[in-house]
């Protein structure tokens, strides 16, 4: 591992990625996760093109995120009330539900490292 390498960083990510892949919450790939935390980290309203502008990334790989994210209710479409044509990303309780439970996985994560450090 390079001097950048925060290896204590890593096993956090690992303990709890493990503890979620050990838990009913569906797969996410990275990019879905990244749009999920956007919206709901930062404040609305959020759009397909602000979200890609965001990322770093084009709009149709914020659609595919979209799709999914919306056929696990973590997200919804809703039609822009300024602009017919546009659509805006909406967060939902389920998917609220997820991130704090994923914020829940990630605490018992450090807990757990820092019991193993001690």
């Amino acid at each position: 591992m390079s001097e950048k390498t925060n290896p204590k960083m890593l096993r956090l990510w690992r303990e709890a990625m493990l503890s979620d892949v050990r838990s009913s919450h569906p797969d996410l790939t990275m990019r879905q996760m990244s749009v999920l935390l956007s919206v709901y980290m930062t404040e609305p309203p959020h759009t397909v093109r602000g979200l890609a502008k965001e990322l770093k990334v084009t709009k149709p790989v914020i659609t595919r995120a979209l799709d999914t994210l919306g056929k696990l209710d973590l997200l919804k479409r809703l039609p822009d009330e300024n602009d017919k044509r546009s659509i805006t990303v909406a967060r939902t309780v389920k998917g609220a539900v997820f991130l704090s439970e994923l914020s829940d996985i990630l605490v018992e994560a450090e807990r757990r490292l820092d019991a193993e450090d001690a």
